[in-house]
């Protein structure tokens, strides 16, 4: 079954070439949301309200730039995300690969005493 859509358009142009243009234009946003459902499951993020689910998105395609910048562990960005997570030092490492002209130093763990 195929599906019919119109489109309303001031330009002169070449009806082949416009849907060319809309079909690659479609296909780049179809794959971002692709990448980002694969990576972070965006799908199934419970949050709707206010200005979060934005706000949210926006973190989402930072990181994942992080992500695709990082190229000492061969892993999927899904599989780097976990230890970017965990590891205080994989995650300097992410973000050295996005601003390589800073020197980031390890972190230390605060030492609170009661």
């Amino acid at each position: 079954m195929s599906e019919v859509q119109f489109y309303l358009t001031s330009l002169n142009s070449d009806p082949r070439n416009l849907g060319q243009v809309i079909r690659l234009h479609w296909g780049v946003g179809n794959g971002l949301h692709w990448t980002l459902e694969v990576t972070f499951s965006e799908d199934v993020c419970g949050v709707r309200t206010g200005h979060a689910p934005q706000n949210l998105v926006l973190l989402r395609r930072i990181t994942l730039n992080a992500l695709n910048l990082e190229q000492s562990l061969k892993r999927s960005n899904r599989e780097k995300s976990n230890p970017a997570a965990m590891d205080n030092n994989y995650m300097l490492t992410v973000l050295t690969a996005c601003f390589p002209n800073i020197i980031m130093r390890p972190l230390n763990p605060l030492v609170t005493s009661i």
